[in-house]
């Protein structure tokens, strides 16, 4: 059969004065078997789908042009979402420089701004570069021999504030850390000699940073509006699991940076990471007091969204899933039935 012809054929032919699709499809179905002369049992996978195709081409040209326009809506929101996003840091940016500049001479005022500052402007999209500097200025200023707890007491402010504001998730958190240490290590390269320093306050800072940002997010549970609980309720699983395992994630984020790094910085950073196993019992035991606090406050929505999902069971798109699943089935146990039949039709062939 031309599949071609069949296209070109279905497409002149198909009737829009009826208003169901039902009827629609019935009329061209009738059209192949009555004008056409074709057999619709008789016919093969490709000709089948070519049919089906076809028709679903027809039906949805409308609702396609409609996703088709959407999406380059949605693209072109997206680009200026991004746009208006930088033009808002890099306001923040020219509002703190003006302020630093009328207060350039009184230090105790600016020290207090730069805190404001840095839980004010987005730190995830410079995070790198920011870590970087920061270690640098301790190394330049490092006459006390104290670059170690100021050194840590930097990072763990970097770490809560990045992770702070966005989602509790270990793929965020994941990268927050990676971004952190991957930048602390790059110093150490270049500074062998305060290597252990560098890495060990950066280490310790980031775990006093990611507890600092569990409890916060402990404490605001109970704060949380309505509309965020029930967001948080459908990531509730996910960010259960997460809290389960920060302590493994911490040491995971260690270990893939030692794996990439030199013989000397992968020693430096396992040895610290086996040193601080006690240290990050802390990191556990706020990760588990959070867990029970979410999981005793949500159990109410937890069984709230138990109904919903019963509720969503019922709805067409729930039943179209079991319709395909049944459909699924049926596929694999005749394409089975088929194995067979050619596999024991070849057999007796063999014993003939």
């Amino acid at each position: 059969m031309d599949l071609e012809k069949l296209n070109s054929d279905l497409t002149s032919s198909y009737n829009h004065r009826f208003k169901s699709v039902d009827k629609r499809v019935a009329h061209i179905m009738n059209h192949l078997s009555d004008d056409l002369n074709i057999q619709i049992n008789d016919l093969n996978l490709h000709e089948i789908k070519t049919i089906a195709t076809t028709i679903l081409d027809i039906e949805t040209l409308a609702l396609k042009s409609d996703v088709e326009s959407l999406l380059a809506q949605k693209e072109l929101i997206e680009r200026n979402l991004e746009k208006k996003s930088e033009e808002l840091q890099q306001s923040k940016y020219n509002v703190f420089n003006a302020i630093e500049t009328q207060l350039e001479s009184k230090n105790e005022a600016l020290s207090k701004l730069h805190q404001v500052k840095l839980q004010s402007i987005d730190l995830y999209d410079f995070l790198s570069e920011m870590v970087e500097s920061a270690i640098i200025t301790a190394l330049e200023k490092d006459t006390d021999g104290d670059i170690k707890e100021t050194t840590q007491e930097v990072i763990k402010d970097i770490t809560f504030e990045a992770i702070k504001e966005g989602s509790l998730n270990t793929i965020r958190i994941r990268k927050i850390l990676s971004t952190i240490l991957h930048s602390a290590v790059d110093i150490a390269e270049a500074s062998p000699t305060k290597a252990d320093d560098i890495l060990n306050a950066t280490l310790h800072g980031m775990r006093s940073g990611l507890i600092r940002s569990i409890d916060r997010f402990k404490k605001r549970l109970a704060y949380m509006p309505v509309e965020a609980k029930h967001i948080l309720i459908e990531d509730y699983d996910t960010i259960m699991e997460d809290l389960n395992q920060t302590d493994t994630l911490f040491s995971q984020v260690v270990q893939t940076q030692a794996s990439e790094n030199t013989q000397e910085i992968r020693k430096i950073l396992l040895d610290i990471n086996k040193d601080m196993h006690y240290d990050l019992e802390e990191l556990v035991h706020i990760s588990k007091e959070t867990a029970d606090v979410m999981r005793e406050r949500f159990s109410s929505f937890a069984k709230t969204a138990v109904k919903k999902a019963d509720t969503a069971l019922k709805s067409e798109a729930a039943q179209e899933a079991k319709r395909m699943g049944k459909q699924a089935w049926g596929v694999a146990k005749t394409a089975l039935g088929s194995a067979i039949k050619t596999a024991k039709g070849a057999i007796d062939n063999k014993d003939k």
